[in-house]
């Protein structure tokens, strides 16, 4: 049976002792030390991170393991990965530069692009046992805020048992559904799935195409994609699985790199190097190296808590196999900006209050602080996602980023 109790991401009280790591040697090479030292104790196999600041100056960067836990192929640093849920920053902000032009405002229904979402209804109750379900109108129709922060009334299967379980009567017809009523709580779900779909009906082309053409090919980052061309494939690192006896196998299931169809919640493949462009442009207010992403004023609004007086709260695991149980910095007090989660107070040693981040289901991850103004990201690939000693890892890592950083001065 797995533990039940919620893992806190990067919450900074189970790091791995870097403090005690190499004193005398340099901060970088005891980083490096901290990093291999998990690799070989079993925490993951292969780990690539990586961190800049603002203007480019890499504070750290390193990797360890290997890419293929049966092929002992070792993880380089342009080794490629698939960031799931990273994915979701990338479709806000095609979505957003869709507001910009006019394209629809971040209030309209969802409705008037997509017809799934009209009447949509509100699961009011359900039998797990039987199968027997109510339904009723929602309050409120669902908008596009709803769907940049989670609060739309969808669901996860591995964060919500009724999402999980629920399946419509013979003959009835239920497309889309929600387990509370729009703008009402905070729930991790396939909101970003749906407004995937939303950039590519107002665009009229397909996410693979809409982020090449404007995100990934202005912002130079060549080995980001939904697709993985064959001259690639080898860079890609294998999902990996974790067993209750906490060793690693390499996962039965890889996720295909060709012929399946993009969503805006998951699915691209990336490299540490080319997921830091992206978060340098939003540190840079929306431009990197001459390339305009956002305009500063969309930046601003990308950072700001647009879910009032909710809180994101803990999220207890309806699927342990795909995810453990996991908190947040602060859960129930952290916030959500349009792409984000927003870390609401400072946490001593790491990031500053108003700091971004948020990871993928392989155990990927990343934060932009922009008062300090760096970023950063570690990248493992296997599941369950939020495990717990891949948390204490990304902990450790985010600390001596900023050992690095404040050594530097």
């Amino acid at each position: 049976m797995r533990r039940r109790e919620f893992i806190t991401l990067v919450g900074g009280t189970a790091a791995l002792p870097l403090a005690g790591v190499a004193r005398a040697e340099a901060p970088s090479a005891a980083l490096d030390a901290v990093l291999r030292d998990a690799v070989d104790k079993g925490v993951a196999t292969g780990v690539v991170a990586m961190a800049a600041d603002r203007g480019g100056k890499i504070i750290y960067e390193g990797a360890f393991g290997n890419a293929d836990i049966a092929e002992k192929r070792p993880v380089r640093l342009d080794s490629m990965f698939r960031i799931a849920s990273m994915t979701k920053a990338v479709t806000s902000t095609a979505a957003l530069q869709l507001v910009e032009k006019g394209v629809f405002a971040v209030e309209d229904p969802v409705e008037k692009y997509l017809p799934q979402f009209k009447s949509i209804p509100v699961v009011e109750a359900f039998d797990a046992a039987t199968g027997n379900y109510r339904l009723r109108p929602a309050k409120r129709p669902v908008t596009v805020r709803h769907l940049m922060t989670h609060t739309s009334g969808l669901g996860y299967g591995f964060t919500d048992p009724v999402t999980r379980d629920f399946k419509a009567r013979p003959g009835e017809d239920v497309p889309v559904f929600l387990v509370f009523d729009p703008g009402e709580r905070w729930l991790y779900s396939t909101s970003t799935d749906w407004l995937g779909r939303l950039v590519e009906k107002v665009s009229g082309t397909t996410l693979e195409d809409y982020f090449h053409d404007h995100v990934f090919v202005p912002l130079a980052m060549k080995d980001t994609s939904y697709f993985v061309p064959k001259d690639k494939q080898a860079r890609v690192v294998t999902v990996d699985r974790r067993l209750a006896d906490g060793s690693l196998t390499k996962d039965s299931m890889q996720p295909p790199m060709q012929g399946f169809t993009p969503i805006g919640g998951g699915g691209l493949t990336s490299t540490a190097s080319d997921y830091l462009r992206f978060t340098r442009a939003l540190l840079n207010d929306g431009e990197l190296d001459g390339a305009r992403l956002l305009s500063p004023a969309s930046v601003r609004l990308m950072r700001e808590n647009h879910i009032g007086d909710l809180g994101v709260p803990a999220q207890k695991s309806a699927i342990p196999e795909r995810s453990d149980d996991f908190s947040f910095i602060d859960a129930g007090h952290d916030k959500w900006s349009l792409a984000f989660l927003i870390t609401t107070s400072a946490v001593p040693g790491k990031r500053s209050a108003g700091s971004l981040s948020w990871g993928g289901i392989d155990n990927t991850y990343y934060w932009l602080d922009p008062a300090r103004g760096i970023t950063g990201t570690i990248m493992m690939q296997f599941l369950p996602f939020a495990d717990r000693k891949a948390l204490a890892l990304y902990d450790s890592f985010e600390r001596g980023v900023y050992r690095l950083a404040d050594a530097g001065r």
